[in-house]
């Protein structure tokens, strides 16, 4: 007997169908065997045998096992945008407020280079009738060349004092560019600045009329330009960098200074621990100015300067670093018993105590320091005409300090100086008009001593907060007082990025009380002999807050405020002239 077998697939889509299979055969059999017994319907073709039909369904048809993949799919990140936001605060503090910390060796990290993306313009108003401006256009970041362009303007119509008689305005604008063959990069830089200021800081009690603006007036251009060479492999067996510049300064009341700059830098490495380096500065300056009262023409004077620092620097491997080496220079400038030539030591010795962790060192110094009519204006910008600039002569210097990175975020440094200084300068207020400020100097070699420590904590660029703080002591002898600079000034600030669309910032200066000089109560004009006539009088201390706040609308459009002077302490950062109260300023940048 022959079997029929039916099976059933695993993989069948519908259930009845094997039921229907089953019935059809059963119906076919049927069939074929009601037309066998049919007579007359034609002869027989076959007979169908006995026959067993079986179903079975316990067979199942099994397919390999698939392999599965449950990793997600990853794409790859789109490629980040040539161009994007950059947040930055400029430092819009107009002259009568601005403070100008003393100059300092950064010992803690700078802050991190900006990226070359940002590009925005940004316009501001505020009380006080204050305009701020800023264009910042620069060149994303290539291997052919690199270009920046920085414009700024800031001003205030009135002031603190009779309204126009106190307003400042500062317009600046400085071009960069580099241009890179290989190893070498070619670059040039070109700076403009006109500021106007006038000399508010009159008694008016003494004067029979408010003073027009114009009366008070001062103004200042400063233009300079310089070309370089460089060296871009920092771990190049010579590295150098070399370049020429030129300055020209000018201000309302006919002084001029046109001065020319060279300036070089090189380094040799011996071997993988030593180098033998150069550091040369040179500045020839022809000065010009108006003759005295009843004297015609101008007074001319050349200022000569040239100085170098050749040493030896050998870096161990056990943490020692060891620089031995002597900075010569040469002023023209003599006077108070200076000579022009001057022979320093360059020693510094330190040791990694634990390595990229803390580090101590100490050594010797000392340098003439070039003193320019151009950076002058800038510091203290009423400062009277015919005015006798010399060049300080800073030596010789003993210093030692630290420099410590204990946790991850946190920097930390200090260090102390002790020196001697002949022809430092201090801001007297000028016997003649209170209003305006003569140079002094000490008639001998006074000794300077300056403490200075900074602090500064980073969080996953989030937040940063930093301190910094400077007490200085300068010994004078035949100065009553240390004019125009304060013993101590500390500056706190912080910013917060709270999200990705504000960006928070605070700055709090303090500045100790300084000295100028003033008239003595009840003495009227003319003004007597000096002995009788003047008195030192004490500044009160610079106690500043500023906030600022940056909110990003879309993603080229940002609103922005700041605000100075929250305290609304009305200090003199020199003698007579009175600060801002509260300066508000708002407005809108444009990213690009």
């Amino acid at each position: 007997m022959n079997r029929l077998q039916v099976i059933k697939s695993s993989f069948t889509t519908a259930a009845g169908r094997p039921l229907l299979l089953a019935a059809s055969l059963s119906g076919a059999l049927a069939l074929g065997a009601q037309a066998q017994g049919q007579p007359g319907k034609g002869k027989a073709r076959g007979t169908i045998q006995d026959a067993e039909i079986e179903i079975v369904k316990d067979r199942v048809n099994t397919l390999p096992e698939a392999t599965r993949n449950f990793e997600k799919i990853r794409l790859a990140p789109p490629p980040k945008p040539t161009r994007q936001v950059t947040y930055t605060y400029p430092d819009f503090r107009l002259p009568v407020t601005r403070l100008n910390p003393s100059v300092q060796v950064l010992t803690v990290a700078q802050e991190e280079l900006e990226p070359l993306t940002g590009n925005y313009l940004k316009l501001g108003f505020g009380n006080y009738g204050s305009v701020y401006g800023r264009a910042h256009l620069h060149s994303v970041r290539n291997e052919q060349y690199s270009y920046g362009l920085d414009v700024r303007h800031n001003s205030s119509r009135t002031g603190p004092v009779d309204g126009r008689n106190s307003g400042a305005s500062q317009t600046s604008a400085a071009l960069t560019g580099e241009y890179y063959l290989g190893a070498t990069a070619l670059g040039a830089s070109l700076d403009y600045a006109y500021d106007r200021y006038n000399f508010y800081g009159y008694d008016a009690s003494k004067l029979a009329a408010t003073p027009e603006s114009d009366v008070l007036k001062q103004t200042f251009n400063r233009f300079g330009v310089r070309a370089y060479a460089r060296n871009r492999a920092p771990d190049a067996t010579l590295t150098y960098e070399v370049g020429v510049g030129y300055r020209r300064f000018s201000d309302y009341y006919n002084v001029s200074e046109n001065n020319l700059l060279v300036d070089a830098k090189a380094g040799y490495a011996l071997g993988e621990t030593s180098r033998i380096t150069v550091d040369a500065q040179g500045s020839f300056i022809s000065d010009k100015q108006p003759g005295a009262t009843g004297q015609l023409g101008e007074l001319t004077r050349t200022r000569n300067f040239f100085q170098a620092t050749p040493a030896y620097v050998l870096t161990g491997k056990t943490g020692l670093t060891l620089t031995l080496g002597a900075t010569l220079g040469y002023s023209s400038d003599v006077l108070n018993g200076s000579g022009k030539g001057a022979i320093n030591p360059a020693v510094r010795l330190g040791y990694a105590v634990v390595p990229e962790k803390f580090v101590v060192y100490g050594g010797l110094g000392g340098a003439i320091q070039r003193v320019t009519r151009y950076d002058l204006s800038q510091e203290n910008p009423w400062l009277a005409p015919g005015q006798t600039v010399l060049d300080t002569h800073a030596g010789p210097t003993v210093y030692g300090g630290f420099t410590s990175a204990p946790v991850s975020g946190l920097e930390l440094a200090a260090r102390a100086t002790f020196g001697r200084a002949r022809n430092l300068y201090f801001y007297r207020n000028s016997l003649a008009d209170t209003s305006k400020f003569d140079l002094a100097y000490d008639s001998t070699t006074i000794n300077v001593v300056n403490v200075h420590a900074e602090a500064l904590y980073s969080a996953s660029e989030k937040v940063r907060v930093g301190f910094k703080a400077d007490y200085n002591h300068y010994g004078v002898k035949s100065l009553a007082q240390a004019y125009g600079r304060p013993a101590f000034l500390g500056t706190l600030y912080g910013t917060y990025n709270v999200f990705d669309k504000l960006l928070l910032g605070a700055n709090f200066y303090y500045y100790s009380a300084n000295y100028g000089v003033g008239y003595a109560q009840g003495i009227s004009l003319p003004v007597p002999p000096p002995s009788t006539a003047v008195t030192d009088r004490q500044t009160n201390s610079v106690i500043d807050l500023s906030l600022r706040a940056d909110y990003r609308l879309t993603p080229k459009f940002s609103i922005f405020a700041m605000g100075n002077n929250l305290t609304n302490r009305h200090y003199q950062r020199y003698l007579n002239y009175q600060s801002q109260g509260i300066n508000v300023i708002g407005g809108l940048t444009y990213s690009f």
